[in-house]
């Protein structure tokens, strides 16, 4: 059986209000997922919550990687058993370059037995590495001396999260609106560096997005629209051009309740970015 991640009946709460209301979905590596659903969904909590953010309470359900219980584990754990998450707002890291970034990173998810204290990967191996990968996905050495996402554009940083998958190679890969904000060029590159990894890696993607322009790129072989923090439809590409033609208002029409309850969720965290 191919590794999965498992996703069963999940439940997940923010100050006490549930906005994930048993949500289930299994990815397979090598596997393309598209999660698509208006404002007010919940689909930036599922990724938070699976990766283990504080603020998000999982109040029922269960999530395997590999046969293991995800929600057992720390945020530091989940990375190292191989889920990545690629955030819509990366954050600037003055003062530390992307290469030392890196190199502490692939030390630390990709030798997860590395006791605190031991030496970080060599060098002259891991500047080796970095190049190749750089060259791969077409980003300029210079960038690797830059300090992380400090005074980045909004796709230099979608890219730095690109090349950090690249380099850290998870068995899993939850791309968080990474479309948000981009121009088309850009979008296009950053979807041509996932699809190298999932090609070279065989990794698991789950791509979290509102429009269909990354996924003319990022080819989805299964779809699945959030909505009042259920999936209410599952389906193939083709859905996807239904969305892109007709909107979301045939959702909400056929599903009324959830339909209610999103923007409930919305207007309670009008101008937030909190689920």
């Amino acid at each position: 059986m191919s590794n999965e991640l498992r996703i069963e009946d999940l439940r997940v709460a923010i100050e006490g209000k549930e906005i994930l209301k048993g949500v289930s979905l299994t990815v397979r590596q090598g596997e393309v997922h598209a999660l698509m659903g208006p404002n007010g969904s919940g689909k930036s909590t599922l990724s938070y919550a699976l990766m283990g953010h504080p603020s998000y309470e999982v109040t029922g359900g269960s999530v395997l990687l590999n046969g293991c219980n995800l929600l057992e584990m720390e945020a530091d754990e989940r990375a190292k058993a191989g889920l990545f998450l690629a955030f819509q707002y990366p954050t600037a890291i003055p003062g530390v370059t992307v290469a030392n970034f890196l190199r502490h990173a692939v030390t630390n998810i990709r030798h997860p037995d590395r006791k605190e204290g031991e030496d970080l990967i060599p060098m002259r191996e891991f500047r080796k590495e970095l190049r190749a990968v750089m060259d791969e996905l077409g980003i300029d050495p210079e960038f690797a001396r830059r300090y992380l996402n400090d005074g980045f554009s909004g796709g230099e940083k979608k890219r730095a999260e690109v090349l950090q998958l690249a380099m850290l190679k998870p068995a899993f890969a939850i791309l968080d609106e990474t479309d948000s904000g981009l121009d088309i060029d850009a979008v296009r590159l950053v979807s041509e560096g996932v699809n190298r990894v999932v090609q070279r890696e065989g990794t698991g993607v789950l791509v979290i997005t509102h429009y269909q322009r990354i996924l003319n790129y990022i080819k989805p072989q299964f779809v699945h629209i959030l909505l009042g923090g259920r999936i209410v439809e599952r389906g193939g590409p083709e859905l996807v051009e239904i969305l892109e033609r007709d909107g979301y208002d045939w959702v909400r029409a056929k599903h009324p309740v959830e339909a209610r309850e999103a923007e409930e969720l919305e207007a309670a965290h009008a101008g937030a970015d909190s689920f």
